[in-house]
């Protein structure tokens, strides 16, 4: 593989920035984040009970499960390992506060395991890039110091960090031919939150680079792990009969019914153009087209006459999902972590219904890369800045401080930043080529190296 240049930092200099993101993650900590803050407390609360029927039990069709905490209520839409990972958040803030009051406390102790994520994600970037690189140090502090990762995670609150932090785990344990673990590990990411599918191909890639002449074997031993990972997952909802209602509240998230949720992407554009055009009329054009934009639903769209964006997105994204991968079917591990990356990038970029904080897992793994592929380093930071600038335009620093200005751009500023992550994405798809199309393969490594 083509060599990156080193960066030496020094110790003391090191340190001071781990503390320094350390820090700013702690003043984060008591800081509301977004409403769904508010449904990690409520799901928590509700988990620390039984996790086993909050989808639902029974009935045909299935039963829609409702959870409730106080006056609040919500539905159940995440996988099964995200819930018993607030069953587990919830059992110990009871241990403390029996009534479970709402509060700052309960923000933090909530925020304190997407912490704990966040620095498993920097250790597992310098446990695997040690093995091909002088400059592992560099790899954790570009996700450490990253400003997306801190918006994502200490300051507005999602649980993206939780899959990132088993993502990077799987992959870590693959390059060491931890075959059974990595695949357990993946698995667990994925039932966490469903962008942990989109980086499974990494899996099969590094299993039959790592295990050599051994790959059926291995092949065997992370299949099996994952079988038995999913089996124990859904078992206590199989028990009771709640498989189907699990089924239903997972697949509800595939029907959103959003062109984007907030996502600076392709579906943005499109939404401000279609929004401004047909308020032209009555608004007036500069006001059409300087307007703030909200989210437009799918189902609109096809009324007015146009195509199922849906199949659109599928099509663009899963085209350039497949390309990329089979571009690092036999490349080494650093090429293979891009590749999930650029999937990431795809997906948030191109398909329908996606959220502003759907390109978070694109972060750690190009944090890895970049160290070794300096090519994809212009892309990474470029895509760092608009998954902080994303988050920043729609939440802020989270409730109750005002946003920022989206119109000082003229044009709403999320929509230029859409337009900037496309031109990102385009970007990142011509180095990402460039790299595949010169990187040698390393040396293989036997499973009994």
């Amino acid at each position: 593989m083509s060599a990156s240049p080193s960066t030496t930092l020094g110790p003391r200099l090191g340190r001071a920035l781990l503390v320094a993101g350390l820090l700013i993650r702690i003043l984060a900590l008591p800081l509301t984040g977004t409403p769904d803050v508010d449904v990690w407390k409520t799901w928590s609360y509700a988990a620390a009970q039984d996790v086993s029927t909050m989808y639902g039990v029974g009935g045909q069709p299935p039963v829609r499960g409702v959870v409730r905490w106080g006056t609040r209520a919500t539905t159940v839409n995440y996988p099964p390992a995200a819930l018993y990972g607030l069953s587990l958040i919830g059992r110990v803030y009871r241990a403390f506060d029996p009534s479970f009051a709402d509060g700052a406390a309960l923000t933090v102790t909530i925020k304190l395991t997407i912490l704990f994520a966040d620095a498993v994600i920097a250790w597992c970037l310098f446990a695997l890039v040690r093995r091909w690189s002088s400059d592992a140090h560099l790899a954790a502090l570009f996700y450490w110091l990253n400003p997306g990762a801190i918006m994502n995670g200490a300051v507005l609150g999602y649980l993206d960090p939780w899959v990132g932090a088993l993502a990077m785990a799987s992959i870590v344990a693959l390059d060491r031919a931890w075959f059974g673990v990595g695949a357990m590990l993946m698995v667990l990411a994925a039932c966490t939150k469903p962008q942990g599918l989109l980086i499974v191909p990494v899996v099969p890639i590094l299993l039959f680079y790592r295990a050599g002449g051994r790959a059926v074997r291995a092949a065997a031993i992370a299949g099996g792990a994952a079988l038995l990972t999913l089996a124990v997952l859904f078992a206590p909802f199989a028990r009771i009969g709640a498989l189907a209602n699990a089924d239903q509240a997972i697949r509800s998230s595939l029907r959103h019914d959003m062109l984007s949720g907030q996502a600076a992407n392709l579906w943005w554009i499109v939404t401000w153009v279609l929004r401004a055009s047909y308020a032209a009329a009555e608004m007036g054009v500069w006001s059409a087209w300087t307007m703030t934009i909200r989210i437009l639903a799918i189902s609109r769209v096809i009324e007015l006459g146009y195509p199922n964006p849906r199949v659109i997105g599928a099509l663009m994204a899963g085209s350039l999902y497949v390309w990329a991968f089979w571009r690092a079917r036999r490349a080494a591990p650093a090429v293979a972590i891009a590749a999930g990356a650029l999937a990431v990038h795809a997906y948030f970029t191109l398909e329908v219904q996606v959220h502003e904080n759907h390109l978070h897992l694109a972060l750690p793994l190009m944090a890895a890369a970049a160290v070794q592929l300096p090519r994809l380093r212009g892309p990474f930071y470029l895509v760092s800045t608009i998954v902080a600038l994303n988050l920043l335009l729609f939440y802020g620093i989270g409730r109750p401080f005002p946003l920022p200005p989206r119109n000082f751009t003229v044009i709403d500023a999320t929509v230029v930043l859409s337009f900037v992550n496309v031109a990102a994405l385009v970007w990142h798809v011509r180095r990402f080529a460039a790299v595949t199309a010169v990187e040698k393969l390393e040396p293989r490594v036997s499973a009994v190296g």
